[in-house]
């Protein structure tokens, strides 16, 4: 034991950890450890430009790793603004640590100076919330924290550091680098799900969640095609099975192919493995059986045994890891012949076809066609990025997501997610493409990270879909509210100005011709490029148009 500061240990209990990026926007609150840092050349500190966009970064960190992302953000505002990341890793099940410097501790509880009660505010959206009571206990709080963030259904961790204990001194041993154990399923409930895709004439696998790795990415594929079922992937969940295998049904979104959508009505057995079943996914809770559908059984795995039942009442709840059971299920003896195979080509060619056409959108510039363009261009490897709106619609219906880990998009739904997404992306794997998509109203909620993206030599390319409204607000007013139009409109800079002004590659493209040139000039730039995209603003989704 040698005697280290309290900002010294923690740096050291990260080494043992294995991180190599920390995202953050330094404070005072936290010097101690910003100095340890400096001689732990291993670890890079990302310099972000706001801690919400940095909390992001490190969230796609985890996605991409299966590790902890790491963010550090300093007290009050600080912290607040890293808040829509907790709520993203919370919804999205995904291991973050987000490391807050407080204020001294003589002086809580009297309001100091950006003083917040971190439990209170944080601890309905994440999975534990501490705060460190002397240097002496860093070893063990980091130790539970990286092991809560990862055990079970994965998610975020928030650790308050008074800025005391940082700077206070203590004899302590590291603790050693946390290793979690997934839970086996019981091979009683493996076996009845066997029978029970024995007798099924329709059944359907719906995939979803999070932790899950490469044996269990492979494993689902395996236990596919033994049974030859179809496959559907939750919202923004559709890298977890070959939009290209033939058993891939389509994206169980917020819209679904009409084909899939019959289908799910006609299953006679939903096998979910990992997916909650949440909003975006079952229809507003009415797609899946929850009340006891007649004819409909429901097969549940989930990491979290408090998500079973929690919503649905399943035929056959298992909790368990989701890699360990999608091995025990791809273990199971299938069948050559299923009853459903036609069902499964049928709407695979569904899936196929929806991805292939779409009406002609008003303007010059048809969004549809760019989307279809890039499906061809982007290498099965690339990231792809989105936040929230409209313009995702065809995100998630056009490019196809071929390899695990390519998709970084928020279940919860958050905008300003897809441009620091991107950034922890692109500093993960520096040798893949990573693309990053976003609206108007998103990419301005998190732009300025394309300065980051800048600074730490992150070559991005950041497609900006220019509609100069809130989209999806302006779709719902005019639904709800026709003629009346408030609060959506917006006045926009020159994106890709801005993207010059920040030292990276701007371009601008107001029709459909001019975007191959355009995306070829952006990747040879070697530098963050931003693409912003001149829509029609009565362009609402790839079907239907604001007219309507």
């Amino acid at each position: 034991m040698t005697t280290r500061t309290g900002g010294r240990i923690l740096v050291d209990q990260l080494a043992q950890n294995g991180v190599e990026l920390i995202f953050g926007v330094p404070g005072e609150s936290y010097l101690a450890a910003l100095d340890a840092l400096v001689d732990r050349p291993e670890m890079r500190f990302v310099i972000c430009r706001q801690e919400g966009g940095a909390a992001m970064m490190a969230d796609a960190h985890a996605r991409l790793t299966g590790r902890p992302g790491v963010a550090f953000v300093t007290r009050g505002p600080g912290a607040t603004n890293a808040s829509p990341a907790v709520h993203i890793a919370r919804q999205d099940s995904v291991p973050l640590v987000l490391l807050v410097g407080q204020i001294d501790s003589a002086f809580t509880g009297r309001e100091a100076f950006q003083e917040i009660d971190y439990q209170a505010y944080f601890g309905p959206i994440a999975k534990w919330v501490v705060e460190v009571d002397g240097p002496e206990r860093l070893p063990e709080i980091m130790h539970r924290a990286f092991a809560t963030a990862l055990s079970g259904r994965p998610g975020p961790v928030v650790v308050s550091l008074p800025e005391d204990v940082l700077f206070a001194e203590a004899d302590i041993v590291d603790a050693p680098a946390v290793k979690t154990t997934e839970a086996a399923p019981d091979p009683a409930a493996i076996a009845e799900i066997g029978e029970r895709l024995t007798a099924a004439k329709k059944p359907f696998l719906l995939l979803g969640g999070g932790g899950w790795d490469d044996t269990g990415y492979a494993a689902v594929r395996r236990f596919a095609e033994a049974w030859r079922l179809p496959v559907g992937c939750g919202f923004r969940r559709q890298s977890l099975f070959d939009n290209d295998h033939p058993s891939y049904a389509g994206h169980v979104g917020l819209t679904v192919t009409k084909e899939l959508g019959d289908y799910l009505q006609e299953a006679d057995l939903i096998l979910t493995l990992g997916s909650r079943m949440s909003e975006a996914s079952s229809d507003s809770y009415r797609r899946f059986p929850h009340q006891g559908t007649a004819g409909q059984a429901l097969v549940h795995i989930h990491n979290d045994p408090a998500e079973l039942g929690r919503v649905y009442r399943a035929d056959v709840a298992v909790p368990a890891g989701l890699n360990r059971a999608a091995e025990a299920l791809a273990a199971l003896p299938g069948t050559n012949q299923p009853a459903w195979a036609e069902d499964t080509e049928r709407l695979h060619q569904g899936y196929l076809a929806s991805r292939a056409t779409s009406p002609a959108n008003p303007g010059p510039l048809q969004y549809g066609e760019i989307m279809r363009y890039l499906a061809e261009a982007l290498p099965a490897d690339a990231i792809l990025c989105n936040g929230a709106g409209n313009y995702a619609i065809w995100v998630h219906r056009f490019l196809r997501y071929r390899n695990f880990r390519t998709q970084l998009a928020p279940t919860s739904g958050s905008m300003g997610y897809g441009t620091p997404a991107a950034v922890g992306a692109k500093l993960t794997h520096p040798d893949r493409l990573v693309v990053a998509f976003a609206g108007d109203g998103c990419f301005l909620m998190n732009g300025q990270e394309f300065a980051t993206a800048v600074q730490h030599d992150a070559a991005i390319v950041v497609i900006v879909v220019d509609n100069g409204q809130y989209g999806t607000i302006r779709m719902h007013q005019e639904r709800d509210y026709p003629g009346r139009r408030s609060g959506t409109e917006l006045k926009n800079p020159d994106f890709a100005a801005l993207a010059r002004a920040y030292g990276g590659h701007g371009e601008t493209v107001e029709a459909t011709s001019e975007f191959p040139a355009a995306w070829q000039r952006a990747l040879a730039s070697g530098k963050p490029a931003l693409i912003a995209l001149k829509l029609d603003p009565r362009t609402i989704t790839p079907d239907k148009f604001l007219d309507a």
